[in-house]
């Protein structure tokens, strides 16, 4: 079986991580098959959303440690240049919403590749870990700028120097997440809002992710010039007309993401 499993239906990417055995952690080939099928998804007009999750009873565990010694091991610097900073750079950049369903638990890698997503939702008995410090190592694959933003210096800080677990509740409490739902509706309520994604204004959602995106960086000035910018581009979509014309004709909008 492939370690990166690729299904489209219903204008939604299904990507779902499927190492359960090594509950979903990282090797060299899960991460560039994983890097290979969020350009698939990127480059295919009929997808609209990405929805990512694990298979098994864990999300991502983070990087599989055997890669990391013996004979044939992997190196730090490979395994940040050409697996963990490629993969996030492609969600964050990625012009569609993607949607991270965190099943189990996300740790290490795992945990901030999913923070890069649009939308995090989790479990009720998934759990996020920072767990770098355990083995002597910094948090990577974003998380020093994704957490702090998402939480506050304080709550990141200690997350990451204790390896503390947060439980999805925690999660969800600290804005870490956007929502938790129970174990038995959670694959169902998980699905429903990548379905909604899809349905809407594509490139509307792109340039929101974009502006979104400057925003890390960009002055209060900056960013005006930026939204005045996208909502020119935005405008001129065919989703927009679209839009106005269901408001007007008090019908409900049929977006094509054009």
């Amino acid at each position: 079986m492939s370690s990166v499993l690729f299904e489209i239906r219903n204008g939604i990417a299904f990507i779902t991580l499927n190492r359960p055995e090594k509950f979903n952690s990282f090797n060299r080939e899960m991460a560039l098959l994983l890097q290979a099928k969020l350009d698939e998804a990127a480059s295919l007009h009929e997808v609209r959303c990405v929805y990512i999750t694990g298979a098994g009873k864990a999300f991502c565990a983070g990087q599989d440690i055997s890669e990391l010694v013996g004979e044939h091991k992997v190196e730090i610097k490979q395994i940040l240049s050409e697996h963990y900073n490629p993969i996030a750079r492609r969600i964050r950049n990625l012009p569609k919403p993607v949607v991270a369903a965190v099943n189990g638990v996300a740790a290490g890698a795992g945990a901030n590749i999913a923070l890069c997503c649009d939308i995090v939702v989790a479990a009720s008995s998934a759990s996020f870990i920072q767990a770098f410090s355990k083995i002597g190592l910094i948090p990577d694959s974003g998380g020093t700028y994704t957490l702090p933003r998402l939480i506050g210096w304080q709550k990141a800080s200690a997350l990451m120097m204790t390896g503390d677990k947060a439980t999805a509740a925690d999660a969800e409490r600290l804005g870490m997440i956007y929502k938790v739902f129970a174990d038995e509706v959670f694959d169902e309520e998980s699905k429903k809002i990548a379905a909604t994604l899809a349905q809407m204004p594509t490139k509307g959602l792109a340039y929101t992710k974009h502006a979104l995106n400057a925003s890390f960086h960009s002055t209060w000035e900056e960013q005006l010039e930026l939204e005045d910018k996208y909502q020119q581009k935005a405008s001129a979509t065919d989703d927009y007309h679209e839009g106005i014309n269901a408001f007007l004709e008090k019908r409900n909008p049929s977006f094509k993401g054009k």
